[in-house]
Formats: structure tokens, sequence, C-alpha cells
């Protein structure tokens, strides 16, 4: 049977991945833990079992209280260490961007700002080639097992592309936020994955300038260079 890592994403053959979630969680023993003289990473341990858990069940289905278990720790010990659910999924992956994070920032700003400065701050990041070396491997091991595909996706609909939806509101919120998506992630790709040029050594201010309206325009459905949103009828022809 192949394990997964302790990082998702990382297996021995990466097109053949089966996860045993049939393995019971780790029980606590009563009373006083026996002494060891093996310190034990508690943190690391929580983060396994998180791995264990999201790779079994998926983002949406695993709660705190199931890695609790999992790990054989006390709930309240896991958010000692991580504050939500977006923490410890983010740790599980290496994540090197918090796009829920981003997203707080961004939406802090004002609204008709909000596609340039989600843009800018996702260049700004990613130009880092550490930061875009991970995230294009993250995207490669999502098209290549469905298992990690289902965890992103959930994890973005979830962290990001709700919270920008129900944050902006209008009509259609939730298809104008997965269409900004697929800007976003096209421009990761071929900025930082395939590296088209002269995309890849364009400037964060010339791709901010050229990407940031487009992506405002899904967001908010006002047109650059419009000062209204356009309705049902004028996006449909009726």
């Amino acid at each position: 049977m192949l394990r997964a890592n302790s990082r998702l994403g990382e297996y021995t053959r990466p097109m053949d991945v089966r996860v045993d979630d049939t393995a019971p969680a780790a029980r606590r023993p009563r009373g006083r833990p026996r002494k060891s003289s093996a310190p034990v990473d508690t943190r690391a341990l929580i983060v396994s079992a998180a791995s264990a858990e999201f790779a079994a069940n998926g983002y949406d289905a695993t709660s705190m209280r199931a890695i609790a278990r999992r790990a054989g720790v006390d709930a309240a010990l896991v958010h000692h260490y991580f504050d939500a659910k977006a923490d410890l999924f983010a740790e599980t992956i290496s994540a090197p961007v918090r796009p829920d994070r981003l997203v707080e920032q961004i939406l802090a700003g004002p609204k008709e700002r909000v596609g340039e400065n989600l843009v800018r701050a996702v260049v700004t990041a990613l130009d880092d080639p550490a930061a875009s070396k991970r995230v294009i491997h993250l995207l490669h091991t999502a098209l290549g097992q469905e298992f990690a595909a289902v965890m992103l996706r959930q994890f973005l609909t979830r962290e990001v592309l709700g919270r920008i939806a129900k944050k902006l509101g209008g009509d259609d919120p939730e298809l104008r936020a997965s269409l900004a998506a697929t800007q976003m992630v096209g421009l990761v790709v071929a900025r930082y994955g395939v590296r088209i040029e002269p995309l890849a050594s364009a400037s964060a201010d010339e791709v901010v300038g050229r990407v940031g309206p487009v992506v405002q325009w899904h967001l908010t459905g006002v047109a650059p260079g419009s000062p209204a949103p356009l309705d049902r009828d004028a996006r449909t022809g009726e």
C-alpha cells in the first residue's frame, strides 16, 4: 500500500495514489502519559494527521476535531498551533502563499481596486522563484491526482472564491468569482509554469495594468471604462 508523505502532493508514485483511511485514530491513554526519552513534536504530529484526514475525506468534510482524534491529542491543542482549518491545510501542502489571507487583505481595500490588488498580490508573491515553483508543483499535482484536485478546489471555493462572492454581491457572484479564478490560474501557469514571453519577463506593474482590469470586470461586473455594472440583459444581449 502506497503511503502519502507528511506533505500533500509528494508521493513515490505520482499517478497511482491510494490512501489507507481505515487505520484507527491514535487513542489517548488515560492517566498520566508515560515519560519518554524521545521528545514528541506535537505540531508535526498534528500536521501529519491533518494530511491524512484531508487526503481521506477532502477539505470540506475534515474537521479540527477529526484531526485531533487522528493525532491522539485534545482539540484545544490543535487550535493552540493552528487558528483555523485553512491554516492547517496550507501547512500540509507547504503553501508559499496563503490565498485566504491575501483575499482578506484585498477585500479590506477599495472595491474599485479589487482586481488590481489581487493581481499585484499574487504576482508580487510568486515573483519569488521558490514560491512560484511550489505553486506550480501544487497545480501539477492537482491535475494529476483527483483527490488533490478535489481538496484544492474545495479550499479555494470555501476560503477564497466564496468569500469574494459574498463580499462583492451582485448578480452571479459565484460565477464571476470563478471566472476571475480562471484568469488568475491562467496567469500563474503562463508566467511561472510555461513561462510564455514576453509575459514571463514583464514587470509586475505591466501585468497588473493589463490583467487587473479584466479581473476587476469578472469580480464586479463592471467592464473596463464603464461607470456601472453590466446587468444580465446587457450581458446576454436581450
